[in-house]
């Protein structure tokens, strides 16, 4: 049998002395001093939810959010290619379980707490938009323009999981959520320190009312969250090369130049891992080496030119679904606004997260929120589908249609 040629990877290893010490300090059980402790999860009401030998804090969480209503919808939520009929392209489900293991992996090695960085990672993406980023940022335009006020989704997971579902998250997977935008590369990341939810609120409004400008300020308050953070990186940017050879986006023989991180996603994975452990074992902050972090920035702006910014991509977005999230957002709006209860935004969705909330009472009444808010939750909760088949239902004469590239193209 002909035997296949094989592509030569380049996989890069742990420093031999750093191996040794991993391996000396695990014979001796010493523990890492940085790591977070589940004694320290702070919690909106500490009353409830309190670790014990069968579910320890952040296992709280891990269940929490994998039992939430929305994380269903992971699974029909595009990353980048969202006009592609072909299962073998990411979808965010796939990607938040890619994070999970890749910083998992890391955190591992350095000995950190494997299951907030599980709740972290499972978490980080739960208030994404339909359509990837261009949805996200379609709706961030929508919204600000009506209130002044800025959507990301980082910041919307976190109300997500905190405000519309209350589910009484910890605040130290809530900040790892928050500062986890894995746009945002750093050569460091040195845990900023979080005293409390009044500390911790505040961070969330300036997002609010600042946007970009506060968001760039983030980072993690534990080491778990920054592991998250990179690993976000690692997870998307050699998978959305994947996907776009199987989009047909571009080819394999498609030329990047990064050199120390490789340029396929196995290697681009294993050698980033590789890199962060070499440079951040037994310290308390994480570290990419200069070279590999000028090679991940490099490989970033590969991806943009070569594919997110291809108008076999980006064409559609800005052509058909911008102006399908403008009608939706204003049909929707005006439901709330002339407190229609028998639309689809209040059947579908406000008496959807009110019963959510049946077993988590308090004062807490979602009918009165800002409108706008409302619109906001209920488009960022769909899934790419939903919103297609809903823009059907409320547009059917409607000159934006969405057209799918076959399996068979």
């Amino acid at each position: 049998m002909p035997q296949l040629p094989q592509t030569k990877l380049n996989y890069q290893k742990l420093n031999p002395e750093i191996e040794r010490q991993i391996q000396a300090d695990r014979l001796d059980h010493k523990s890492n001093p940085y790591k977070a402790d589940d004694t320290d999860a702070l919690r909106r009401d500490p009353n409830r939810d309190r670790s014990n030998l069968l579910r320890p804090a952040y296992i709280r969480d891990i269940d929490k959010i994998l039992h939430l209503p929305l994380y269903n919808r992971y699974n029909d939520k595009t990353q980048v290619f969202s006009f592609f009929n072909n299962d073998d392209i990411t979808r965010r489900g796939l990607h938040v379980q890619l994070v999970s293991r890749i910083a998992r992996n890391i955190g591992r090695l350095l000995d950190l707490n494997l299951d907030l960085i599980e709740a972290i990672a499972l978490g980080h993406d739960i208030g994404h938009t339909p359509f990837g980023h261009a949805g996200e940022r379609y709706l961030d335009e929508l919204l600000c323009a009506e209130t002044g006020r800025r959507f990301n989704h980082n910041v919307h997971s976190t109300r997500v999981l905190d405000v519309l579902y209350r589910r009484n998250i910890s605040l130290q997977v809530l900040d790892g959520v928050l500062c986890h935008n894995g746009e945002l590369e750093l050569e460091e990341y040195r845990p900023l320190k979080l005293k409390d939810f009044d500390e911790y609120d505040g961070r969330v409004e300036s997002c609010c009312t600042e946007g970009g400008k506060a968001i760039k300020k983030l980072v993690p308050c534990t080491l778990e969250g920054c592991v998250v953070r990179i690993s976000d990186i690692i997870a998307y940017i050699g998978k959305d090369r994947q996907d776009a050879i199987t989009a047909k986006i571009i080819d394999d023989s498609t030329e990047f130049s990064s050199n120390i991180i490789g340029s396929k996603n196995a290697e681009m994975i294993n050698n980033i891992v590789v890199d962060i452990v070499n440079n951040s074992y037994g310290k308390d902050h994480i570290k990419v080496s200069r070279e590999a972090f000028e090679d991940i920035k490099t490989a970033k702006k590969e991806n943009y030119e070569k594919i997110y910014l291809n108008p076999k991509v980006n064409d559609m977005y800005d052509n058909t679904i911008k102006p399908m999230f403008k009608e939706m957002y204003y049909r929707l709006l005006d439901d709330i606004v002339n407190k229609r209860g028998d639309s689809v935004i209040y059947r579908h969705h406000i008496d959807y997260i009110k019963d959510g909330l049946k077993y988590y009472s308090d004062d807490f009444d979602y009918a009165l929120e800002e409108p706008n808010q409302i619109v906001a939750d209920y488009i960022a909760s769909m899934t790419d589908d939903y919103f297609v088949e809903l823009h059907k239902l409320l547009f059917p004469d409607s000159e934006h249609r969405i057209e799918y590239k076959s399996y068979f193209c």
